[in-house]
């Protein structure tokens, strides 16, 4: 399987999760993830977001309604297979991982790892003038390449060096949707963050973690963004691991995950 594929990884009950990688990125950021908690028994599938992984200009021409309806077909393919699937979504992902939980009741949890409700100062900016289309070029060049503070993780992470600006509004926007539903959210929620982000605010963890009426948040002292593939990415795992552990439950006769 090369860098940034898609991926599956069969655990051994009967509980499945969908784990979504961020914006600009790929599968990779999900996999150590994704490892951890097929050992943990737990069914596992780690989709790539139509348009990533690819070409940046494929990017830009897909909607957040693309990527919100990928997550959900990937959720509804291991629901064939689960008796019960959460949602695990790093960045871009955690605001698709929380969109589909409130809409869809069947969604047994999930877990937001460095989610944004917004963006901060010129990056703020930037995004929402993306979404009001008064951007005139087609891509931003990425200061840092990849927001993560292990080098290793940021010299072998494939994501993109750009940003599309159409895509980015799409983010903008969807950002504003997602912030916006919180309170239909019943599912229970996992709230991760990491302390040194340099993309997603680390206020905006406090604020889905009161909406949602979270079960847990921690904040992360020496992670920056992608704190899944990061320095404590073992923390990571190990909580996400006892939250489905302790959250969602199967009843007794349900089949077990089968792929």
């Amino acid at each position: 399987m090369a860098l940034g594929d898609p991926f599956d990884l069969v655990g051994d009950g009967a509980i499945g999760a969908v784990l979504v990688h961020g914006f600009t990125g790929t599968p990779y950021e999900m996999q150590y993830l994704g490892e951890q908690l097929a050992r943990a028994g737990i069914t596992v599938h780690g989709l790539r977001l139509p348009g990533h992984g690819t070409r940046v200009e494929d990017l830009d021409r897909t909607t957040y309604r693309d990527w919100a309806d990928a997550v959900e077909d990937a959720f509804d393919s291991l629901r064939l297979m689960c008796g019960q699937v959460a949602v695990v979504g790093q960045s871009l992902g955690g605001l698709l991982s929380l969109h589909l939980a409130a809409h869809r009741p069947d969604v047994a949890a999930v877990a937001t790892l460095a989610a944004p409700l917004w963006l901060d100062g010129l990056a703020g900016r930037v995004a929402d003038w993306a979404a009001r289309g008064a951007l005139r070029w087609p891509a931003i060049p990425k200061l840092a390449r990849s927001d993560v503070r292990d080098p290793a993780v940021r010299r072998e992470n494939p994501c993109y060096d750009e940003i599309p600006t159409k895509a980015l509004g799409e983010l903008a926007r969807f950002m504003k949707l997602v912030g916006g539903e919180l309170d239909q959210i019943r599912a229970p929620v996992l709230v991760l963050h990491g302390r040194r982000d340099h993309t997603a605010p680390v206020a905006c963890a406090a604020r889905i973690a009161a909406r949602t009426n979270a079960v847990r948040t921690r904040i992360l002292p020496r992670s920056y963004h992608l704190i899944a593939a990061d320095v404590e990415r073992d923390i990571v795992a190990a909580e996400v691991i006892d939250f489905i552990r302790r959250n969602v439950g199967v009843k007794r006769g349900e089949l077990s995950c089968a792929m």
